[in-house]
């Protein structure tokens, strides 16, 4: 049986793989004990070990350079729909795929592009139904570019992330939790929203 160890009682924040860096406020929740960890997890097990939190009680998740260390990333993914909030927001900093960050790191298990968090939310599997019952809607995405590309057009710097190798820094993903879940339909796709921001 699961023993519910945060039982929702006001709004809930979820940091995950939070390290060293704890947040005052949020359920800072690590894979190793430590100092202010409030929870360890396994958060590539959530297939097999659901998270101790009670459904639909979370109100935000914060995951900063955790993701792309997963090799599970649906049931992750899922897990966190089950225990998200309707509208509960999550928001990801992860490299870009196309970055050497994203593959110089020998922990890094996968890489994402801007249309990876796609695959998150029900729409998307139009084509072929593989069992993941999460729906997460992409708010925007924020890339992180060098200074040296002020003056471009958006289409301009677009281009050169879709072509080119290390343009991105650091990208930042916004989602919410969509419930009741959305049909697997495609027409209900919505176009990604794209900023950048220069560093």
């Amino acid at each position: 049986m699961l023993e519910i160890l945060f039982p929702f009682n006001g709004k809930q924040r979820l940091h995950l793989g939070c390290g060293n860096t704890l947040l005052e406020g949020w359920i800072n929740l690590d894979l190793v004990a430590g100092p202010g960890v409030d929870l360890v997890y396994n958060l590539d097990n959530c297939a097999n070990e659901p998270l101790p939190l009670e459904e639909n009680s979370v109100d935000e998740f914060l995951a900063s350079h955790l993701i792309e260390h997963l090799h599970n990333p649906l049931p992750f993914m899922e897990e966190l729909y089950r225990v998200a909030k309707p509208g509960a927001r999550a928001i990801f900093r992860l490299p870009h795929g196309a970055s050497d960050d994203a593959f110089e790191d020998p922990t890094h298990a996968r890489q994402y592009f801007l249309n990876s968090f796609e695959y998150f939310s029900q729409p998307t599997y139009w084509r072929a139904d593989y069992g993941y019952r999460g729906d997460w809607q992409t708010e925007k995405v924020i890339l992180i570019v060098g200074q040296e590309h002020q003056g471009k057009s958006h289409e301009q710097i677009l281009h050169e992330v879709q072509t080119c190798r290390n343009v991105v820094k650091e990208m930042i993903v916004f989602t919410h939790a969509v419930k009741p879940a959305r049909e697997q339909r495609k027409e209900l796709r919505q176009p990604l929203q794209i900023e950048f921001k220069f560093s």
